[in-house]
Formats: structure tokens, sequence, C-alpha cells
């Protein structure tokens, strides 16, 4: 993979900022391009503030964040990105809007490598279907947050080329990350896995089985988990798991995934989570704090 050709991540939410960071910091040349011309006049800078949060726990050195910085551009326009190696399509969960975003990496980069979405639960192979090559297509699937956290889900469509897949998994180590290679089934391996349990634990809070934080504990102390389940979901965001919940029923048609009316609840309410300050926690940053009301059981 070309570091210097680099890579094109489009949307400079959440996991479209986390990958360019990690790309820039792996030597990329990175793009990132947001629509929304709000949005994008900050995201240099929240890139940057999460170096130099990594650099004062000392998991970057300073040179490497300096270095990181000269790589990231913010382009106005996806013309303005061109060329690339590699596309990362990290906008939200909607297949129209993907399958959009696909149009248009097919049309502006018919050289590029790999066309890539980090969905975490669309069909790869329904996104492939707007290009006219789904050879290239593929799934690579980072999690939050993205420095962090070492798996990335490579999933391969129906059509994805055996090529396609190895030069994925192969730019996912050059990450520093951990490949698995996952066939293109509903929710693939993670998100299916995971939202099972993050539901069901939703389900025993409902029930009043036990608060949201012995829930968790239950989890981590009695099975190793390093992070429970409700914990995890305020991570993930509740809406973005709700809306995987919806995927996942409508896929299957199977009422494991069935979201809890508690869920809908809190979404409804804009209590989605870590990102909105509140969901089944309280949350400082990165730190979960008292729980909340939903979360207590007094």
């Amino acid at each position: 993979m070309s570091r210097e050709l680099g890579v094109l991540v489009l949307g400079g939410g959440t996991m479209g900022r986390g990958i360019a960071g990690v790309c820039a910091l792996s030597g990329y040349r990175t793009a990132v391009f947001e629509a929304d011309p709000a949005a994008r006049r900050g995201l240099r800078d929240a890139i940057a503030a999460s170096w130099r949060s990594a650099v004062a726990k000392g998991k970057v050195s300073p040179d490497a964040a300096e270095a990181a910085g000269n790589l990231v551009s913010v382009p106005e326009s996806l013309e303005e990105a061109r060329p690339a190696a590699i596309a990362i399509e990290a906008v939200p969960e909607s297949l129209d809007l993907k399958r959009r975003v696909f149009e248009e990496l097919d049309r502006l980069l018919p050289d590029a490598e790999l066309l890539a979405s980090n969905t975490s639960s669309l069909s790869i192979g329904a996104l492939g279907e707007a290009t006219r090559d789904p050879s290239r297509v593929v799934g690579l699937h980072f999690f939050n947050p993205v420095a962090a956290m070492p798996l990335v889900e490579v999933v391969r469509g129906e059509k994805t080329s055996a090529g396609t897949v190895e030069r994925a998994a192969r730019f996912a180590e050059s990450l520093g990350k951990t490949p698995i290679r996952v066939a293109d089934s509903p929710g693939f391996a993670t998100s299916r896995l995971g939202l099972a349990l993050g539901l069901e634990a939703i389900r025993m809070l409902e029930e009043g089985v036990a608060s949201a934080a012995d829930i968790d504990r239950a989890m981590e102390l009695g099975y190793g988990h390093r992070m429970g389940p409700l914990k995890t979901s305020d991570l993930v965001g509740l809406d973005v798991r709700l809306a995987i919940a919806d995927a996942l029923a409508a896929a299957l048609d199977d009422r494991r995934f069935a979201a809890p009316a508690l869920l809908r609840r809190l979404v409804s309410e804009g209590r989605v989570g870590r990102k909105a300050g509140e969901g089944f926690y309280r949350w400082e940053g990165d730190r979960p704090l008292e729980k909340s009301g939903e979360a207590r059981r007094e």
C-alpha cells in the first residue's frame, strides 16, 4: 500500500476522526472529507487534540504527533482529496447514504486499491452493487476508540476478491491492528455478538434484575470482560446500538434483536451515551461518573 498516495476518510464524526488519526500516525498521507462545513472547520483541531492527549499519556511521542499533523488535510470537496490508494467511508449507518458515497467514490477513484466501509452492520455486497467493480469493495470495521482498540473486522462481500481481502488485512496490520476475516452476514461477528449481550443487559435493567453498575461488574469480574455491556453501549452510542438492532431484527427476522423500550426511550430523549454526557451512566469526558437515574436500583 502506498503511504504517499494515501488514504481518504469520508466522514468527520467520532469514527472518521479516529480512523484518520491512526492512519496519519502510521505514516499515511490522510485526507478527511466532511460534508458539513461547520463540522469541517474543527476537524484538524479535534484530531490534533486526540494526539496531544496520547502524548500526555505517554502513548505517542511528540515527534510522531508532529509528523502526523503534517500528513493530514481537510479538503472542501472530494475532488480535492484525489488521488488516494484507499478510501474508507465512515458516514452514518444509512444504506442509501452509504450507497451514494460508494457511487461517488467509484467515479472519483477508479484506480484505488480499496473502497472500504466502516459499517458495523450493513451489507458490503449491497454497497458494492453501487459500484462498477464490487471486487474492490470491502468492510473495514474499526472499533471506538479507534486509537486504543486493536481489532478490525475485514468483511468479505459476495463479490469481494480474495486479493482485496488480503490487501485490507495487510492495511489493518500496518496500522498496528489485528484483523479478523468474516463473511458478509448481518452484524458480522462482533456487532451481532455484542448486540445480543447488550440488549439482554438492557432487558435485565428494565426488569430490575440489578443496577447497570452491577450488571456490568458481573461481566467484568465474573467473565473477564474489560468493560461491561451497558458501559460499552454508552461508549458505542445508544443511537448506534438502536440502529444496528433494528437492522438485524429486520435482516434476520429474529426477536432476539428487538430493541427494548428503554433503549428507544433513552435515544428519543437524546441520552445516547458518552457523546451526549449521559446514557446508562453520566460521563465526564471518557470517564463514567455516578450512575444515571436509569442505572440506579434503589
